[in-house]
């Protein structure tokens, strides 16, 4: 057409994909004359310019990078139901290299892609149906890798909630309780840390090794701790 009248939302869409959002943020189930109608405003001032005076277009594409045939990954949202069933393992394997290269951030954001694709089909799945509870097993390990990640990042609250609502589901899992454990520690939860680590032991004695260095680590932290507090508070009762 002469004038492309709907370019406006395609262009908000494409930013929203590039980043990061979703591309129909904003945007109702309806016609797209209406959308156009019912948006004052697109959040930007030159397609809000354009789609009040709609006029040619001419596109500049500039090649940014070739890629080999068959390395082109989708983005999850516009993959099918098949196509994120597929790509979850290599996504997955993806992680796993960049956590080994020490780049625990990009990992984190790879396994949040995977179980983003996981938790997409699950939503199609009936609550404890058999399919469902084949994809949450999928998941879990994938979501204990992402809580090591951001155990790396300090980032404990978000590794207490997932881990929590692992147990919740696996009352056996050891690495969601060691896990959590840690993180417990980390922020000075005492007596929840010491639990989950009594709980890992009980569920794997042989980790014993690996539990009794994390509690002597909080141990010591506990004493070093005490030790500022006292000179802290001594300070302020000192005037």
């Amino acid at each position: 057409p002469q004038h492309v009248v709907l370019y406006p939302l395609v262009s908000k869409s494409l930013r929203n994909i590039a980043a990061g959002k979703d591309p129909l943020e904003g945007q109702r189930h309806c016609c797209s004359i209406a959308q156009l109608h019912e948006h004052y405003s697109l959040g930007y001032p030159d397609l809000d310019e354009l789609q009040k005076n709609p006029q040619p277009l001419i596109f500049d594409i500039e090649v940014l990078k070739v890629e080999a045939p068959g390395s082109y990954q989708q983005d999850p949202w516009a993959m099918t139901d098949e196509e994120k069933l597929q790509a979850v393992p290599l996504i997955h394997k993806e992680g796993n290299e960049l956590y080994r290269q020490g780049k625990v951030q990009e990992a984190a954001a790879k396994y949040y892609d995977a179980i983003a694709c996981l938790k997409n089909l699950q939503m199609k799945e009936q609550l404890g149906s058999p399919d469902w509870i084949e994809l949450d097993q999928k998941i879990t390990p994938l979501l204990l890798n992402y809580c090591q990640c951001k155990l790396q990042c300090e980032e404990y609250y978000e590794v207490l909630d997932h881990c929590s609502s692992i147990l919740n589901k696996y009352e056996d899992n050891v690495k969601a309780y060691f896990k959590r454990g840690k993180a417990h520690a980390a922020v000075w939860n005492v007596a929840e840390a010491q639990a989950d680590f009594a709980k890992v032991l009980a569920l794997d004695p042989s980790l014993r090794p690996v539990v009794s260095k994390e509690l002597r680590s909080l141990e010591a932290r506990l004493r070093e701790k005490d030790a500022e507090d006292k000179i802290r508070f001594k300070g302020i009762f000192s005037q």
